[in-house]
């Protein structure tokens, strides 16, 4: 259980489309991550999914039915926001338990739910603790538990993890995906992180201005960009692009070559430039290189590499890895 389908579905606030008309589907069991810049949509779209807001046209159908009419606490999802939603004068139990409560849940069936949800998530030394005693993630880790013992059909995350520091973000990115490989339950995610988006999902849906650009795999999306948007937003550093005589020589507006499928060199190699700010990371070294006739590049060695400001190099792409583009940003196939 669990497949969700929109069919034409857009919204409009007044005169102002956000999400032009636009379909989807996200199988069963599925990890989706709907990845983009601030304001391109994502989370306007998830919360038609599950609700929260109208659609202006089209419908949307959970496990072939059709649930654009219908009110979201009856659409069987489960909604995870960035904010915690805590109730701070109760323990994480009672935490976990409310929204079973205010169902009319029998108590005992409900101390098992619970039980099992703090078991998944590693909570259970916890339970008789306030949120302001947890710390960030773990406060994040009751809200995805009061999220599982609904038993939903569906998980929806919108920027879960953008209130926590760093390592809790990695921390709190693994144990969401170990989840999803436990529980086996569609989960919809909403992140700006293109990271995020990489590391978690079985399948990317990329928007722009509400526009799908590309749904895929996360190594389709980094290996066969559909377009310039795509293709500069996926990877991390993004994409190096070029115009001018070296892309119209490839019969392009634009080419474009990943930091990594750059290779330098002191001797020789098909563009020269000169050593810039060097970004130091142990196992990558970055290089922000100013070629001649090029432009600014970034690329990436692996280790660290014995190059220093201002020492003159080469820089040459991989043949098989430059990617062109068209006056309209669409890939030369």
């Amino acid at each position: 259980m669990g497949s969700i389908n929109l069919e034409n579905v857009s919204k409009s606030f007044g005169e102002t489309r956000v999400i032009p008309p636009l379909n989807l589907d996200i199988e069963e069991g599925e990890f989706v991550v709907f990845v983009g810049p601030s304001g391109c949509g994502k989370s306007t779209l998830l919360r038609l999914i599950a609700g929260l807001e109208d659609v202006t046209t089209g419908t949307i159908h959970i496990d072939g039915a059709d649930v654009t009419e219908v009110r979201p606490a009856r659409r069987g999802l489960a909604m995870v926001f960035q904010s915690y939603a805590l109730y701070p004068h109760m323990s994480v139990r009672k935490n976990i338990a409310f929204p079973l409560k205010m169902a009319g849940m029998d108590p005992g069936e409900i101390d098992q739910k619970v039980d099992r949800a703090a078991s998944v998530l590693n909570l259970t030394d916890y339970l008789e603790r306030r949120p302001g005693q947890l710390s960030g993630g773990q406060r994040q880790r009751v809200a995805i538990g009061r999220a599982i013992v609904r038993s939903p059909k569906a998980f929806l995350f919108d920027e879960p993890l953008s209130n926590l520091d760093a390592a809790l973000r990695v921390n709190m990115r693994l144990e969401i995906s170990e989840l999803h490989k436990n529980l086996k339950t569609t989960m919809i995610y909403v992140t700006h992180d293109q990271i995020e988006a990489m590391t978690m999902a079985d399948k990317i849906v990329v928007l722009q201005a509400g526009v799908i650009e590309q749904v895929g795999s996360p190594m389709e999306l980094y290996r066969s960009p559909a377009n310039l948007f795509v293709a500069g937003f996926i990877g991390s550093p993004k994409m190096n692009f070029i115009e001018g005589a070296e892309a119209a020589a490839r019969n392009a507006k634009t080419i474009g070559v990943r930091p990594e499928h750059l290779r330098l060199s002191t001797d020789s190699g098909t563009w020269k430039g000169t050593i810039g700010v060097s970004e130091h990371l142990g196992s990558d070294t970055f290089f922000h290189v100013a070629a001649e006739g090029i432009g600014n590049l970034t690329v990436r060695a692996p280790g660290e590499v014995e190059l220093s400001y201002g020492d003159t190099v080469f820089v040459t792409p991989e043949p098989d890895k430059v990617y062109a583009f068209d006056d309209k940003g669409q890939v030369v196939r």
